[in-house]
């Protein structure tokens, strides 16, 4: 297929009105404290099928091509798009945070997971009813709901705990220990349920692609990890800055997203281990890491989270009993398993209570796991829609709560 003059017309003038109308709206956002991927959302339902394909359709269609080489070499920025947002998540999580916070983390972490995932799962298993799939499909979308109720959002939690000035707290480095657990988890277990789905469940398959996946993580965080602390000082001072090192960041993150790919697993967990490898780095500047997070969030993300607006038609595939449902369930499991576990940990009632809330916040990576699923094939556009609104939700919502149940105190300066 040629890409025509119109093709590449079609593309700039899509990639200029998603950049420029989604900062316009996420600063909006801002100023009322809104989460900035709520203002690039926005902007996909509004200049999406949902408002302006509805009052303009030819003009949409026009400018977001459904077919051709604009509408192929949009879907293939996006793609680019979600690996590098799991790299610069992978770039916040910090292992050691884990190890340190001992018996609470690991009893915190774990319950935040599994009783999440088990209720998850046994909604869809005990009442398939509710929910729309093919029957050769039900343990794959059981296994993905269940993934879906169990994860949490590193970057927004992260933002929150310093909002709230409790990052360096107690409260604050079990939050995170857990988060960093839950991504690592989630990620995992969602890949090899892609996996499945593209094998057709073929358990051979699966338990290769497993042992490739760990053997590939355990190398990069171990050996690869020395390897990246030898060379990062070098590439620093020896290449040009900062394009040196944001050239050797992003080209090792799509490498490991190209392994993890060509092993049957999606691009981005190869990317996201890749983010830990160099984010657990103590020779990475902490100026570098802001640049390569301010280039991704700034460009790259508003065209992940515009597209999803562009794919969906919001108005149409809202269906408030699932909203309603898949919310419930968000809450009450990701805070009754977070709470649990803090409160089994040591720590006294409310502030368990506060770890539980901080936990519930979903975030971007609920909705890219939710695009990807929908990319797949696995789940439709009613559930995507109420995953995206339940993200938005409890995004909002884990801040203010958190903020009430707490009892410590926060840092001073």
């Amino acid at each position: 297929m040629k890409f025509t003059h119109f093709d590449l017309l079609a593309l700039l003038s899509s990639i200029a009105i998603i950049l420029i109308i989604s900062r316009l709206l996420a600063e909006l956002g801002r100023k009322v404290k809104l989460p900035v991927v709520m203002g690039e959302i926005l902007c996909g339902i509004l200049i999406g099928p949902t408002v302006f394909g509805y009052f303009f359709p030819d003009l949409f269609v026009h400018l977001f091509p459904k077919t051709g080489g604009a509408k192929i070499a949009l879907d293939g920025l996006t793609s680019i798009s979600v690996i590098m947002l799991l790299f610069v998540a992978g770039l916040e999580v910090q292992l050691s945070l884990v190890l340190k916070r001992g018996k609470a983390a690991m009893y915190t972490s774990f319950t935040s997971m599994i009783i999440p995932f088990i209720l998850g799962f046994g909604v869809v298993w005990f009442f398939p009813h509710v929910f729309a799939f093919e029957e050769k499909r039900k343990l794959v979308y059981a296994l993905f709901f269940g993934i879906a109720m169990s994860i949490s959002a590193l970057p927004v939690i992260t933002r929150i705990l310093m909002d709230l000035n409790i990052y360096k707290t107690e409260v604050g480095m079990l939050v995170m220990a857990a988060a960093i657990f839950d991504d690592l988890t989630g990620w995992l277990a969602f890949s090899v349920v892609l996996s499945m789905l593209g094998q057709e469940g073929e358990i051979t398959n699966v338990w290769y692609t497993i042992g490739m996946i760990l053997a590939f993580g355990l190398f990069m965080l171990i050996i690869g990890k020395k390897i990246i602390d030898r060379t990062l000082p070098w590439i620093q001072t020896k290449l040009s800055w900062p394009g040196g090192v944001l050239s050797i960041c992003l080209g090792f993150c799509f490498l490991g997203a190209a392994f993890t790919e060509s092993i049957g697993l999606h691009a981005i967990l190869g990317a996201f281990i890749m983010g830990i490898a160099f984010g657990d780095s103590v020779h990475l500047h902490e100026k570098a890491r802001e640049i390569i997070h301010q280039f991704v969030m700034n460009v790259f993300a508003p065209l992940f989270f515009v597209s999803l607006g562009l794919k969906v038609n919001f108005i149409q595939n809202f269906d408030l009993t699932l909203v309603l449902i898949v919310l419930f369930l968000a809450v009450v499991c990701k805070l009754v398993g977070a709470s649990l576990g803090a409160w089994i940990g040591g720590l006294k009632g409310r502030d368990a209570i506060a770890v539980g809330f901080g936990l519930n916040a979903r975030g971007a990576m609920e909705i890219i796991l939710g695009t990807l699923a929908l990319n797949a094939g696995l789940i439709d556009e009613r559930m995507f829609v109420a995953l995206v609104i339940m993200a938005l939700i409890t995004s909002i919502m884990s801040g203010p709560l958190m903020k009430i149940f707490l009892t410590v105190k926060p840092e001073k300066g």
